[in-house]
């Protein structure tokens, strides 16, 4: 017998679940199907704040309180201390060079510090996704929605007044028909296999491969390398990347002590570890520590928590994002590189898009009309592009440490300006802004632009002078300034100085920092 519901997601991830919640409170009949169990591993981890920022909007909008909690350190701190969690103060990047110790050259040292927040409480957060996406599991099914795990779906038909999904669950047949379909699950999801979409992946620039794992007693950076000038907030303590010959590595720190870490390699990277006898997740894995000194003192001790696993390719993309009667959410439709922590807030702003769709079909046809899928579709499509030409720049500019630096500022520059000029200036479509500044007019060129001048040999003084140039127009941060020595903290005088890049003037900044996160009270919640 054929099951009838409004609405079937598909993965139960964070952002599948945390929709399906929202949808429910707005009150649909809502099926959550996971083809696993929690808590589950998973990859994905570094919040930024412009995820927060969604994550607060999501609270308040739809009168869910953990969310908004969740959105700073010391909120989840309060609130939910039995959710795995790490402070993330901002972005620390380090250059290192086979054979040789991180270089201590004092404030010309080959590192960079973006701070995003002004003290801990404040801060964002490395999310232990067992724990989180195991909590929004739990919500959404005290909202009411009809969550089952352990869910194959074999086959779906898109009909004219829905869409018939068919599967087993324990081994028996299971058929449901839902006038709307969400994959949630992820690069290679289930509606890409199901309804044959092509794969747009040849159209995409960036191609890394990932060696990654959990781990036990790795060392800070500030016991293997001291004595480094003392940055804007404590270097280890937020989303640090370790910039190689062969790519870069993630090491994320949690409370706990625990450190998720990961080499990002590029094809050129990957064929040298080859061409050394280096095939297996834990050969690779043990061949970069090998090479770089400072890094195998952070982690040559360090204990796998599990075992050490390598994705040849990570990259994902697909050539639609929506049709009549589904869509997908960010990470079903593509996925780049976890360089500039785009995932959780790209997903978060899909989980925004896709509510507001449903809130306003709530009262009519209750699915969302082919021009806001049009909308949802092109607008991922942009931002998919925009993601992958920014990180493309990124990878061509590992070689020379100033000009990642300067690559790097694009990312600061977009973001920065992106959640100032939400925060002080709300609006009701805040969600359907550009991610990464697509559709922004100074903003949304400059990374295709920037890959252009990098493939071209363009020297480092030469990019940097363009880069700054360039940003200045959206340059609220103090960004891209030779006289900071690549240390930028949180700096309220150069936002207020530079009030008229807001389109606001000095008092109406001043009476807008309010806004800024942290500065509010906690909204009442039913």
């Amino acid at each position: 017998m054929t099951e009838r519901r409004e609405v079937a997601i598909v993965g139960s991830g964070f952002a599948g679940s945390l929709l399906a919640r929202i949808l429910a409170k707005l009150g649909y009949d809502v099926v959550l199907l996971e083809r696993g169990t929690h808590p589950r591993f998973a990859i994905g981890e570094s919040s930024t704040p412009l995820a927060n920022l969604a994550l607060e909007r999501i609270g308040t909008t739809y009168g869910l309180a953990d969310c908004w909690r969740l959105a700073t350190h010391g909120r989840w701190l309060a609130h939910h201390p039995e959710l795995r969690r790490g402070l993330k103060r901002g972005f620390t990047y380090y250059r290192h060079h086979p054979g040789e110790r991180f270089a201590d050259r004092g404030l010309d040292s080959e590192r960079l510090l973006v701070a995003a927040s002004p003290e801990d409480a404040l801060a964002d957060t490395h999310w232990l996704r067992a724990d989180v996406d195991h909590h929004f599991v739990r919500e959404a099914v005290s909202a009411g929605v009809d969550y089952r795990d352990r869910v194959e779906l074999t086959r779906a038909e898109v009909r004219g007044d829905g869409v018939l999904l068919e599967g087993t669950r324990d081994g028996a047949r299971i058929a449901l028909e839902a006038a709307f379909v969400i994959d949630a699950s992820g690069p290679g999801g289930f509606l890409a296999r199901a309804l044959a979409i092509p794969s747009g992946l040849a159209h995409t620039q960036t191609r890394s491969s990932l060696v990654s794992s959990h781990f036990e007693g790795a060392r800070l950076m500030r016991d293997v390398a001291p004595g480094l000038p003392e940055g804007p907030y404590p270097e280890d303590w937020a989303a640090v990347h370790h910039i190689a010959d062969e790519g870069w590595m993630y090491s994320l720190r949690f409370d706990d002590g625990v450190t998720s870490a990961g080499w990002l390699l590029s094809p050129r990277g990957l064929a040298s570890l080859h061409a050394s006898g280096a095939f297996s997740a834990g050969e690779l894995w043990a061949t970069m520590l090998e090479r770089y000194p400072t890094i195998r003192e952070s982690f040559g001790v360090a204990r796998p928590l599990m075992p050490i696993a390598l994705r040849e390719t990570i990259q994902h993309r697909l050539t639609r994002a929506a049709a009549q009667r589904w869509a997908m959410l960010p990470h079903a439709y593509a996925f780049v590189d976890p360089l500039f922590s785009t995932g959780i807030s790209w997903s978060l702003r899909g989980v925004e898009r896709l509510a507001s769709q449903f809130a306003e079909s709530a009262s009519g046809r209750r699915v969302p009309d082919a021009k806001s899928l049009a909308r949802y579709d092109a607008m991922l499509g942009a931002e998919a592009d925009q993601i992958d030409l920014l990180v493309a720049g990124a990878y061509e500019a590992m070689s020379s440490f100033e000009l990642f630096a300067a690559q790097a500022m694009l990312y600061f520059a977009a973001v920065s300006y992106s959640e100032v000029k939400q925060r002080m200036t709300p609006s009701d479509d805040a969600a359907w802004s550009g991610f990464l500044g697509v559709g922004d007019p100074v903003l949304e060129p400059l990374p295709r632009e920037a890959l252009r001048r990098l493939r071209e040999g363009v020297d480092a003084r030469s990019f940097t002078g363009w880069v700054a140039t360039a940003i200045a127009p959206r340059n609220i941060a103090g960004l891209a300034d030779e006289s900071r020595h690549n240390l930028y903290p949180l700096d309220l005088d150069v936002l207020i100085e530079r009030h008229a890049l807001l389109g606001m003037t000095k008092e109406q900044v001043l009476d807008a920092l309010p806004a800024l996160r942290g500065m509010r009270e906690e909204p009442a919640f039913g």
